[in-house]
């Protein structure tokens, strides 16, 4: 129970690590557009992201399928900026009501480059480990939770914005999205394949 325990803790501190924002940079632009209202869509969404960063980390573990980490350094940063401006589709047709087959694309894509890009740190954690199936359960559980905690925090920002200082909701999108962009620019420079 303590290892298991263990990954959990690893699968909480990979994403909440302030060191490491990119996990939370994309999930506050994939939240961004959602309220408490659709907080259901947003937990899929969290869900989608761990099957699928899980799913491309055990291709990796057992090696089954590796991909060039330069490349996936890069493509991190690509799918936040692409979440945040496709954030933009809500503040010019102030849609209310997300649509989610573009945000499952992206969150699954984004899921799927992350685990590729933990795979060596996770190797390495494994390499005299026979039993990798229970530290992955344990670890995407570690996952799931911390994206809930970052998620909630979102959608709370939102409501306060939005329902007690009456911020307009695009205008919270399109601030929110050009923050991430800002942000996310440098990650783009400093990653970019030479």
């Amino acid at each position: 129970m303590q290892e298991f325990w263990f990954y959990i803790k690893l699968g909480l501190d990979h994403v909440l690590d302030f060191g490491a924002y990119d996990h939370i940079l994309f999930l506050a632009a994939l939240a961004v557009p959602f309220t408490f209202k659709n907080w259901k869509q947003v937990i899929v969404l969290a869900t989608i992201f761990t099957l699928t960063h899980c799913t491309s980390l055990a291709l990796s573990a057992f090696d089954i399928f590796t991909v060039d980490a330069g490349l996936i350094e890069f493509f991190i940063p690509v799918t936040i900026l692409l979440t945040a401006l496709y954030n933009f589709t809500y503040v010019v047709k102030e849609t209310k009501m997300p649509s989610m087959y573009p945000h499952v694309l992206a969150t699954a894509f984004f899921g799927l480059v992350h685990g590729f890009g933990f795979s060596n740190y996770f190797k390495l954690l494994m390499a005299e480990e026979e039993e990798k199936v229970m530290p992955l359960i344990a670890f995407a559980t570690g996952i799931e939770f911390s994206q809930i905690i970052i998620i909630l925090c979102v959608l709370a920002l939102a409501f306060l914005v939005l329902d007690i200082f009456k911020v307009k909701r695009k205008i919270f999108i399109a601030l929110a999205s050009i923050l991430v962009i800002c942000i996310t620019i440098p990650l783009l420079i400093a990653t970019f394949p030479k």
